[in-house]
């Protein structure tokens, strides 16, 4: 087969093919979308833009992201100087990458071209898939609108010069790459030294991407020097770097630094670089016992170390195998050696670094492992570039800093993400698997297109990339497909059907790459690493089924497809085509080689996940069953998860039951606490004890945390089993954290760190509930009740006391005021309604009257507003508590509402009701509920009035794009819930 009798054909497009009068665009219905986003702290507007073009079937919140995210906002040649249509940027995007594909010479005529236009610009707008955010940012640019930018220091390998090159501009060539490992070496100055790090660095994030560094090769300290004296040692340097990242970070990037730090076991400062974030997590929660703001954007956080990076430690299978012999061998040690003076060498205790390992992971999620023989067995090049197997510099010794990417050392990978659910028919309840075939091979070729026409920030990168030409193809919506089709995540099942939908996604992949060596050559290096590739090669195939001889240099059984279960679950056609694409994809890479050395990764895919308006992200469990759903006017309203009621309707169940069902969990609830306090809940969203609903159906439902009063939950090894089934049918790595409750103990993190080597993960995160200051909105009522007064900070010490204050006692007689009376007024307007509120008190200085007036004399708001200021009034002389009346009001919703201007204070409020609330609050000196906080005062900590909304975790964490604190875990990064922004590189 040839890549264009391949590829090459109408399969979404058909009725293009005899009408010359109509386009790709002409078989989407469009529609005009409005798209405001505001800073949820300040309201600043953040975007405004009216009038946009989107397909008709697009949510609010895709049509947001997209807008505020991707849309080019300046220089583009038209009435508003701005991309107002989707059309643009698909358009941008695949003309950019046909045009490359040419140059290329896989494409050599108008008609092939034609119907790769148009079939990617279908898929495309169809959300069956999306590339990486740099693509969106960067790609056909100057192409289309000849915005060329000014030189950013990117070079290209340019093939006729045989040499790397300086890129003329910003935009000519696109910056596409997401994920980068980046080498180091033990010098000062010079190329890939310690202070170029600093440079690399610095202009990754700039641009908004990520990497990962191994700094095993940096002497430890007191090594000697060779002009004299002794190293500063490692950490010395990590401390500088990580500084740096927070700088940049601070500067208002377009996303937060992201950086991955490793090092080998084996370093002389393993043990200081294994508890250095515990020990910093110590001092932040010393600094918060001490008053300061300990949350993560706040001083204490601000005042220690580590905090600009994710940490991991490379573990050997010497290692690992010791840890697992501790019981007849406590006492085994291993060597830790000096980069360059053995002086310093020294034998530690396994079981030292073991317990040093497990308990900082248990107390703050850092470091997390990476399992060096379980990389390297996978690796398709361990000659690298001059021929030298398994040289130090030659091996995977970091990934990228979501954990996804992991090949040799300065190189870099494009990626993109298919969405699983588009293939799956609910009709007739069939995936179909030849477009998904189809969408994986023409993803592939963008992917090699943006390599061919892309840049790099270091000659390393240009030239490695250009050798080796990696891509990272992922998926999307693995958890909404299980659901739909009614299995359950944590299943053998669930597991299976994963496996073999990512193994179809690799084999037929790499089958593409085949063919595009065929057209033109392999990748530069694949002769020296082809005997290694073509053995991994038939290690997938292994783990597909499609061959049945052993594993070859694999010291583990790797989990294989299993094809009885897809056979019993009717699923023979997809056990079928991934047997036979493996297959064809080992003997046409015999014949012709490949012309890309990896070609999958499972990446977050936060961003590009909202685009395609996927219900679940990455191969990641839902959050939980309650979601907002975006309104084009602004606000949200909360509904059950949709894919819930689709998923009962496939199992059977009758339309007033999945009613009933889910009313029960968008039910809400008051609960109180044992000191009388009232904890609100907004739509409990569990299901457990839902009528109608079978208990063997549950399983379906589970989700990554337990959801609002339920105890259901998917168990931790529910998470390394699915990594554990997918590891072996992806070329790089899975990104993915494993989340364990606030119970977990530190043999709960050994037992799954142990679980996860020996099933053959290559590297994997784990995330305690609690563990880190900065934590998150309690997810029990009750659950700071038992903690220590030592262990308290100061404002929970305050709260504390405030808690064991006497109730006030209610009065039945009304005591009216008399006389003159003095009080405060507060202006504010809401849109364009002007407010004062003026507060009243009496002799002994308690508020006993608020009167609420506007501008809008002989008006129904007016009398509204009279009305209202009488009922509080006399509310108050009965002597209800003010701050009681402030609860009533509190968080009431109607028109109008949003942003507050003419109030120093108060920036946002829900209703004039709820702006009412914060002034009553201001009285009380309670400034908690402000935006903007008043200098030179003790601010008290909110009173536990616990809104759960999702049931997902929601981290103190802010988005650094709209302020939202809805940043949920996204494999080993976090992603913005409300405007898609991630902390990691993808």
């Amino acid at each position: 087969m040839n890549i264009s009798d391949t590829l090459f054909k109408r399969f979404y497009t058909k009725e293009l093919e005899n009408n010359k009068s109509e386009t790709v665009y002409d078989l989407f219905q469009w529609k005009k979308v409005n798209v405001l986003m505001k800073d949820q702290k300040t309201g600043k507007i953040l975007i405004d833009m009216k009038g946009l073009e989107f397909p008709e079937n697009y949510s609010q919140n895709a049509c947001d992201i997209i807008a505020s995210k991707y849309f080019r906002k300046a220089g583009i040649p038209n009435e508003c100087g701005y991309e107002n249509s989707l059309k643009m940027v698909a358009h941008r995007l695949v003309s950019f990458w046909c045009e490359s594909l040419k140059d290329e010479k896989l494409i050599e005529n108008e008609h092939d071209e034609q119907i790769v236009y148009d079939e990617l610009v279908y898929a495309f707008l169809n959300q069956m898939y999306a590339p990486n955010s740099p693509q969106w940012f960067n790609t056909g640019l100057s192409l289309i609108y000849g915005i060329n930018g000014n030189p950013q220091g990117n070079f290209y390998y340019d093939p006729k010069q045989k040499k790397v090159v300086l890129s003329k501009d910003a935009f000519s060539r696109t910056q596409a790459s997401a994920c980068f490992i980046i080498s180091i070496q033990d010098k000062l100055l010079g190329d890939h030294s310690i202070s170029q790090q600093y440079v690399t660095e610095t202009k990754l994030f700039k641009g908004g991407s990520g990497t990962g560094t191994n700094f095993s090769p940096i002497r430890a300290k007191g090594e000697k020097l060779s002009g004299g004296g002794f190293s500063s040692g490692l950490m010395s340097f990590l401390k500088g770097l990580d500084r740096n990242a927070g700088a940049i970070k601070s500067g208002g990037t377009t996303r937060r630094a992201a950086k991955m730090l490793c090092l080998n076991v084996d370093h002389p400062e393993i043990i200081d670089y294994i508890t250095w974030k515990a020990k910093e997590e110590d001092k932040v929660k010393a600094l918060g016992k001490m008053g300061y703001d300990a949350s993560f954007e706040g001083e204490a956080y601000e005042t220690v170390s580590g905090q600009n990076g994710n940490n991991s430690v490379m573990f050997s299978n010497e290692f690992m195998k010791k840890v697992c012999n501790l019981d007849k061998k406590p006492d085994s040690k291993i060597e830790l050696k000096g980069r360059v003076d053995p002086s310093v060498n020294k034998l530690e205790k396994v079981s030292d670094i073991w317990e040093a390992f497990t308990k900082s992971a248990w107390r703050c999620a850092d470091p997390a492992p990476l399992f060096s023989d379980r990389l390297n067995a996978w690796h398709t090049c361990p000659c690298g570039e001059d021929g030298i197997h398994n040289a130090s510099y030659n091996k995977i010794n970091s990934t990228n800093p979501c954990g996804e990417y992991a090949f040799l050392d300065d190189t870099s990978c494009n990626l993109a993400s298919i969405n699983l659910c588009k293939f799956y028919n609910e009709e007739n309840k069939t995936f179909d698997v030849e477009g998904y075939k189809h969408v994986i091979g023409l993803v592939q070729l963008i992917l090699e297109a943006s390599i061919n026409w892309g840049h790099f920030p270091t000659e390393d990168v240009a030239r490695r990339t250009y050798m080796f030409r990696t891509t990272g193809l992922g998926v999307s919506n693995l958890a909404a497909l299980l659901m739909i089709m009614g299995y359950a995540y944590d299943s053998n099942e669930g597991r299976t059907i994963a496996s073999s939908l990512i193994g179809i996604l690799t084999g037929y992949s790499y089958y593409i790459s085949s063919l595009m060596a065929k057209k033109i050559h392999p990748f530069e290096k694949y002769d020296i690493n082809k005997k290694y590739m073509l053995k991994v090669i038939r290690n997938h195939a292994r783990a597909a089924g499609a061959l049945e001889t052993p594993f070859e240099d694999i010291d583990y059984e790797p989990i294989k497809v299993n094809h009885e279960i897809l056979k019993n679950e009717k699923l023979e056609y997809i056990s079928s085509s991934l047997k036979e694409i493996w297959n064809s994809t080992v003997i046409s890479g015999e014949k012709f080689g490949y012309r890309n050395a990896q070609v999958s990764v499972i990446a977050p895919t936060g961003t590009i996940s909202f685009a395609m308006d996927c219900a679940s992200t990455s191969i990641e469990p839902f959050f939980s069953h309650v979601i907002y759903k975006k309104l084009s006017g602004g606000g949200y309203m909360t509904i059950i998860n949709p894919l819930i009621k689709k998923t009962l309707k496939n199992l059977g169940y009758t339309d007033n039951e999945i009613n009933d069902i889910s009313d029960y969990i968008l039910r809400k609830k008051t609960v109180h606490d044992k000191n009388g306090f009232e904890y609100e809940t907004i739509a409990d969203g569990k299901i457990e004890g839902a009528p109608h609903i079978k208990a063997k159906d549950l399983p379906i439902f589970d989700t990554a945390n337990k959801c609002g009063t339920g105890e259901r939950y998917i168990a931790p090894m529910g998470h390394v089993l699915m990594v554990a089934s997918i590891v072996p049918l992806i070329s790089g790595s899975v990104s993915k954290t494993v989340n364990l409750p606030k119970t977990a103990s530190v043999n709960d993190f050994k037992n799954v760190i142990l679980e996860s080597w020996k099933l053959g993960i290559k590297g994997i995160t784990l995330y305690r509930d609690s563990s880190k200051e900065s934590q998150p909105l309690n997810t029990s009522l009750s659950e700071n009740e038992n903690v220590k007064l030592e262990d308290m900070t100061y404002k929970e010490l305050i709260t504390k006391i405030k808690a064991l204050e006497k109730p006030f006692i209610k009065y039945a007689q009304r005591k009216k005021p008399i006389g003159i009376r003095y009080g405060t007024t507060h202006p504010a307007q809401i849109e364009d309604v002007k407010i004062y509120t003026t507060v009243n008190r009496n002799e002994s200085g308690e508020i006993s009257e608020i009167y609420i007036t506007t501008d809008r004399e002989g008006t129904i708001i007016m009398g509204l507003l009279n009305s209202l200021s009488k009922s509080i009034s006399v509310m108050l002389q009965y002597h209800v508590p003010p701050k009681d009346i402030s609860k009533m009001l509190r968080g009431q919703k109607y028109e109008p509402y949003g942003f507050v201007q003419k109030h120093p204070y108060i920036k946002h409020a829900t209703s004039i009701s709820d702006l009412v609330s914060k002034i009553i609050d201001i009285e009380l000196n309670d400034y908690s509920r402000c935006e903007v906080k008043p200098d030179n005062i003790e601010v008290p900590k909110p009173k536990l009035n616990i809104k759960k909304s999702e049931g997902e975790r929601i981290y103190n964490l802010t988005c650094h794009n709209c302020s939202s604190t809805r940043m949920v875990r996204n494999g080993t990064c976090y992603v913005c819930l409300d405007c898609g922004s991630t902390t990691g590189c993808s």
